[in-house]
């Protein structure tokens, strides 16, 4: 990208033109957890930096200064406060929906890509060059990639110090650090203790043995999450040997389970649901993980609050839809509700054209048997997981034959798949969404419903609808609304910049009953996707061979 494309460097824009410091100041005073991980505040009277929600005395307004990032505030001087956690907080909602070169940095970054490609392949990712990469970063978050990976390295190994009995060697090279020298001299800045004064401070009988790389930890997450929503979301889809919902061993637990493939190895998540009983603003998810390498736990962690939406401000979604007439009673009903994304941007996108016009259910039994054939055995299986799902690669290279489906579906898939294994089309967390968008549209078979869900879920767009999809139109009759594509599109304005939160509320409807699991047949072709069109049908969508699902 040339740097006539690039804005001109400034000084660190710490939200001023979103909110100012006055309102920060009152947000601390408040302890309004609601800007945990917008902002930090750091005290220039103690050397330490903190969340908004901090317990601890409200400092004076005097001695404040805010920061957009952690990274921001360690490279200015200041400490974490081994109180509130701040390297601790959900990451800030805006890196959900920001499609500029500053959002999708911060995604990449949160996936480990610096630590394993470097600020080169970063900024190669990205399309820009390391220096323009650099000052972005600067002027918006006050620190550039090498500081945000290492504020991000600090935060994985005091979770393992913490809750681990991994030797303080094994720690250091699992957060990515290069050497242990360069491990210490970071806990120290960062934290002002040695690494072993940092295990110290939690009793050694709370940290939990970690057999074979086993770890448990919490995934936090900012106000209410319907935990049930997002399992049966997921129960619906799991595709045999990969995925599985099981009992959990508190009453009324379900836990969601998969297996990853990552970059260093394959890994085994489990994520409990939240309680009968427990408050939907408790803050945090169980997990534990199984990992190969240890080296891929920051990565892991990152896709796991993709998957569960852990970073949305349910809060901003809420505001807006509850105070539409036809959305608001679904909003009272269940609040924070969020939209998944996924583990694995590939996976996702051979599902959605499996489920090209069958239902979910068929779709998942397809999927269970691609898996079955194509699929990497994992050394040994756990429960109902023996499978890593195939890679784009594995089924690019397949017999076409071996597709249980009529032969144009089959050339989409293969065709998806060579795209997607040669980098013709890119999903990765970082990629221009729109520039996705029209690559999946160039595909022979790929059409605009498809390019929508996946914008949804594998790109983590929060403003996409579905005007024609069946389950959207069953659940706005439901509502009393009408159901045709131009209505639903009209209604949908006002959803905007959430529409895809919408989407989730009309397919799980007043009693939370998924839509979605039907047969369906076309029924238009626009979408609206954070202004782009697209749509056609549903989770599982009949085709009708348009310009854009050339078959």
């Amino acid at each position: 990208m040339s740097d006539s494309r690039q804005s001109p460097p400034a000084r660190c824009r710490k939200l001023d033109s979103v909110i100012d410091d006055d309102i920060r100041y009152r947000a601390v005073d408040s302890r309004d957890a609601r800007f945990d991980g917008v902002f930090f505040t750091a005290v220039t009277s103690t050397g330490i930096y903190c969340r908004p929600s901090c317990p601890a005395v409200t400092p004076k307004r005097v001695n404040c200064v805010f920061y957009p990032s952690a990274a921001a505030a360690q490279g200015a001087g200041f400490r974490a406060c081994r109180r509130c956690r701040p390297d601790s907080v959900p990451g800030s909602p805006e890196w959900n929906h920001r499609a500029d070169l500053v959002g999708r940095a911060m995604r990449l970054i949160g996936d480990g890509v610096v630590d394993r490609e470097g600020v080169a392949g970063l900024a190669g990712r990205l399309g820009y060059s390391a220096r323009q990469l650099q000052r972005q970063l600067i002027a918006e978050l006050g620190a550039g990639p090498i500081a945000l990976a290492r504020a991000r390295r600090a935060q994985t190994a005091r979770l393992l110090l913490q809750t681990t009995e991994l030797p303080v060697t094994d720690v250091a090279f699992a957060a990515g650090f290069a050497s242990v020298r360069q491990f210490n001299d970071t806990v120290r800045e960062v934290y002002d203790r040695t690494p072993s004064g940092l295990r110290a401070e939690v009793v050694a009988g709370r940290r939990i043995a970690t057999p074979a790389g086993g770890l448990t930890l919490r995934l936090a997450y900012r106000g209410a999450l319907d935990s049930e929503h997002l399992i049966d979301f997921l129960a619906l889809r799991a595709v045999p040997g990969v995925e599985e919902v099981v009992p959990g061993a508190r009453p009324g637990v379900r836990v969601y389970r998969r297996t990853l493939a990552l970059p260093y190895g394959h890994g085994i998540a489990e994520v409990d649901s939240l309680a009968p009983g427990e408050p939907p603003t408790r803050g945090w998810l169980d997990c534990r993980l199984l990992l190969a390498d240890l080296r891929d736990l920051p990565t892991a962690v990152q896709r796991l609050r993709i998957l569960f939406d852990l970073d949305a401000d349910p809060l901003a979604v809420d505001d807006q839809l509850g105070a539409d007439p036809l959305l608001g009673p679904l909003v009272r009903e269940r609040p924070g509700l969020r939209s998944p994304g996924h583990v694995d941007p590939h996976e996702l996108a051979v599902r959605a054209v499996l489920g090209q016009q069958i239902s979910v259910a068929a779709a998942r039994t397809l999927a269970g048997r691609l898996a079955e054939k194509y699929g990497t055995a994992l050394p040994e299986p756990s429960g109902g997981l023996r499978l890593l799902f195939p890679t784009a690669a594995a089924l690019a290279a397949a017999d076409p034959e071996d597709f249980a489906m009529p032969a144009a579906r089959r050339r989409a898939l293969t065709g998806l798949c060579a795209a997607l294994a040669e980098g013709v089309v890119r999903l990765d967390s970082g990629v221009d969404r729109e520039e996705a968008a029209a690559g999946l549209l160039d595909l022979p078979g790929i059409g605009p419903w498809t390019v929508g869900y996946l914008r949804m879920r594998a790109l983590a767009d929060p403003d996409v609808f579905l005007p024609s999809d069946v389950g959207v139109k069953h659940g706005l009759l439901r509502l009393g609304a009408a159901g045709d594509p131009k209505s639903a599109a009209r209604a949908a304005e006002a959803w905007a910049p959430w529409r895809s939160y919408a989407v989730h509320r009309l397919w799980a409807g007043p009693s939370g009953v998924d839509l979605t699991n039907t047969g369906n047949t076309t029924s238009g072709t626009g979408i609206t996707s954070s202004g782009t069109g697209t749509t056609s049908t549903g989770d599982s969508t009949s085709r009708t061979g348009t310009e854009n699902e050339r078959v």
